[in-house]
């Protein structure tokens, strides 16, 4: 069995890719680094509603961000992560 602390951890990884926009944004971060406003503009949300969504895919341990001067590229965080975004697209379109 596992401990409590780790389905805690497996329950907020779900609740993380259980909303509409966050999975659209990690699809993009599947295929590419990507800058909140490239994000925002991408799915028609504002900046501020992305950057929202990024935070909190950020504290589950989804995506990690690089500064390049002023501007902030995310990414996927781990080849896990796209394993499993992956994994997942493949069982829906079964």
């Amino acid at each position: 069995m596992t401990s409590e602390t780790v389905m805690a951890a497996l329950v907020e990884l779900f609740r993380a890719l259980g909303e509409r926009s966050r999975t659209h944004i990690l699809f993009a971060l599947s295929q590419e680094p990507m800058c909140v406003h490239d994000l925002a503009e991408s799915f028609g949300m504002s900046t501020s509603a992305a950057s929202h969504q990024l935070r909190l895919l950020r504290s589950a341990g989804l995506v990690r961000y690089r500064k390049v001067g002023r501007q902030v590229f995310y990414s996927l965080a781990d080849q896990h992560i796209l394993d499993l975004f992956r994994t997942a697209l493949e069982h829906v379109q079964e």
